[in-house]
């Protein structure tokens, strides 16, 4: 064990001791009698801020402190500059008030509209006196959390404090550890958030990124997908899918790793370990035999596939393929289902996306899918509550932001009305997958019929001015933390005849600028293609012009993180909507959606025969 780290769990032991006798709540300066978390004082909040860099510091808030005063704690504690730079709350900007932020929240800080390339050094500043200013012990959990989850962080703590490093996991683009118990077992397994794919502390070296800006999935931003992890376990209620305990936390260890100097002096790696804090997903770790990737399916439960394939559709999960995918064997059948296999789904971070994309559902060309839902699952599904479930993530995670809600929302809806009318998991999935058909991308149906929904609530509310005059309006994907990245989406703007009629205004192609500089003439040009056609399925051409492609080859070695990552593409956007807007649309989406069922389900049986065959065995 570091000499650090010693003498930071010396002097934080009486914290760890008051939170197994009073609760994971309790702190040194305000031990409780309960044997349960309790609130802190009226009018007093703990928050947790963390820079772009990655750095975060606990901090206890009174009734008078504003954003003013958290960017001074911050900058004497951490020697970090806040001269124009904000204080953000998931999509909120925090003036000066303070009042909407709750107890155990993170907040970021954000710097102003600054244009820095990826070589711009990212300073990840730590004070020597650094853990004596956050008072915090050694795993604080952001939010409310199960009684399971904190059994495990009291172990993790009990493990650290024994003198047990945690194991780096060698796999994934992320960095992420193994924690254990104070008898060696692994227990928990933490993925900071600024060591994500992109992130500034990437230990594997996919950095160029600030926290806030577009992720590996262009609608998934760098820093956000751990309280995604927590969501997925919220959502998945009952247990139903599997879903380990998860929970969001601040956790302070030297194994982290930090990429960038330390007050500007020498590389960080040239230290001896560093104590740092940092916020993570915190979840629980699952033994296993085998993932899904490693094994033939067919031995695989039913109602297993059926329950994975329910919580991603709800979700939109981006990223479901065989390897987040846990198989634990079992002995004389003796599972949930009294089977020899038990599913566990993990790695829910590229779920609940800001816009409809490619969703990716790895289980769609399993056989499992095809068989029509159980009535134990179709009471569940009917059960489900897309608003119900809004909220209470506005409650548990509220620095979610609006538009992964109105995802959730929009999901839901769909699942359950797919399923009520009788379409089987592997239907519905490939309703919401989108096709790709020689170089251009079609969207999905499910798609489909928002951008018909999206054209009704566009004649209900009349045109702005602007928008009659034939102009397109730009929307950021983000308002105040992309900086020099100018991804640009527009908000299609088209007039068509229903789902099979033809367009009397080419279709607007919502794009991300792979270019940073952008060129609007270009834009037009590549709407241009989208002529008046029959309709069937809008699509998009991934092909770009011959001087692009010359430009992008010649200087690839030099290009930046977005122009590296593969195009995203979005064909209608949720989050632009006001309220009123959103609530039309909505209605107006459910009311296409029956005739687009009953369309797949015209066309599903013969499909159903090719993919079943006759040599499964379950």
């Amino acid at each position: 064990m570091s000499p650090n780290l010693e003498g930071t769990l010396k002097s934080q032991v009486p914290a760890l001791l008051l939170r197994r006798l009073f609760g994971a709540g309790a702190r040194r300066d305000a031990p409780r009698p309960s044997p349960s978390p309790s609130p802190p004082p009226a009018g007093r909040r703990r928050v947790f801020v963390q820079t772009e860099s990655g750095c975060v510091l606990g901090m206890d808030l009174d009734r008078g402190d504003n954003a003013h005063t958290v960017k001074r704690r911050l900058q004497l504690a951490l020697n970090v500059p806040t001269g124009g730079t904000s204080l953000t709350f998931g999509d909120r900007v925090l003036e000066n008030d303070l009042s909407s932020v709750r107890h155990d929240s993170p907040l970021l800080l954000t710097r102003n509209s600054i244009h820095r390339s990826c070589s711009t050094p990212c300073l990840c500043p730590v004070s020597e006196d650094f853990e004596q200013k956050d008072c915090g012990g050694l795993v604080e959990i952001l939010g409310s959390s199960s009684g399971s989850v904190r059994r495990l962080v009291d172990d993790v703590a009990a493990g650290i404090m024994g003198g047990l490093d945690p194991v780096p996991i060698d796999s994934g683009l992320g960095g992420s550890y193994y924690f254990r118990n104070d008898e060696g077992d692994r227990v928990a397994i933490v993925k900071p958030t600024d060591e994500e794919p992109f992130a500034p502390n990437n230990p594997k070296g996919f950095t160029g990124r600030a926290l806030g800006q577009p992720g590996l999935k262009k609608s998934v931003r760098v820093g956000e997908t751990g309280f995604r992890e927590v969501a997925a376990y919220l959502l998945d209620h009952e247990n139903f899918a599997n879903v380990p305990a998860t929970a969001l936390v601040k956790i302070t260890h030297s194994v982290f790793n930090i990429n960038r100097p330390m007050n500007g002096g020498t590389p960080a790696h040239d230290h001896k370990p560093q104590v740092t804090s940092k916020i993570a997903s915190f979840q629980q770790f699952i033994a296993h035999d085998f993932d899904a990737s490693d094994h033939g399916t067919s031995s695989f439960p039913v109602a297993a596939v059926h329950r994975i394939g329910i919580l991603d559709i709800r979700i939109f999960n981006t990223d479901r393929h065989g390897g987040n995918v846990l198989v634990r064997k079992l002995d004389g059948g003796t599972g949930r289902f009294g089977c020899q296999t038990e599913l566990f789904p993990i790695d829910h971070g590229l779920c609940l996306p800001e816009n409809l994309e490619d969703p990716y559902f790895e289980w769609i060309h399993w056989a499992q899918a095809s068989i029509p839902f159980s009535e134990e699952e179709l009471e569940y599904i009917s059960k489900l509550d897309p608003m119900r479930d809004a909220a209470m993530l506005r409650g548990e995670l509220p620095m979610i932001r609006e538009a992964c809600l109105r995802v959730l929302i929009l999901c839901t809806i769909f699942l359950k009305e797919a399923a009520a009318f009788g379409l089987c998991l592997a239907e519905i999935g490939e309703m919401m997958t989108r096709e790709f058909r020689g170089m251009e991308e079609e969207p999905s149906k499910l798609e489909v019929v928002c951008m018909e929904a999206r054209r009704k609530v566009d004649e209900w509310e009349p045109f702005s001015p602007s928008v009659e005059q034939g102009e397109d309006m730009d929307f950021q994907f983000s308002m105040d933390v992309l900086g020099g990245y100018s991804d640009v989406i527009r908000s299609p703007r088209f007039i068509c005849s229903g789902l099979k009629g033809s367009f009397r205004n080419p279709l607007t192609k919502l794009v991300e600028s792979m270019n940073e500089d952008g060129d609007d003439e270009e834009d037009r040009k590549s709407s241009d293609r989208f002529s008046s056609a029959e309709f069937s399925t809008p699509s998009l051409h991934r092909t770009t012009s011959s001087k692009t492609s010359s430009n992008s080859s010649m200087h690839a070695p030099n290009r930046s993180a977005d122009e590296q990552l593969p195009s995203s593409l979005c064909f209608v956007r949720l989050s632009d909507m006001s309220a009123e807007e959103w609530h039309v649309f909505v209605e107006k989406f459910q009311e296409l959606l029956k005739e687009a069922l009953e369309e797949c389900k015209a066309a599903a049986g013969q499909r159903m025969k090719q993919r079943l065959g006759t040599s499964c065995k379950f």
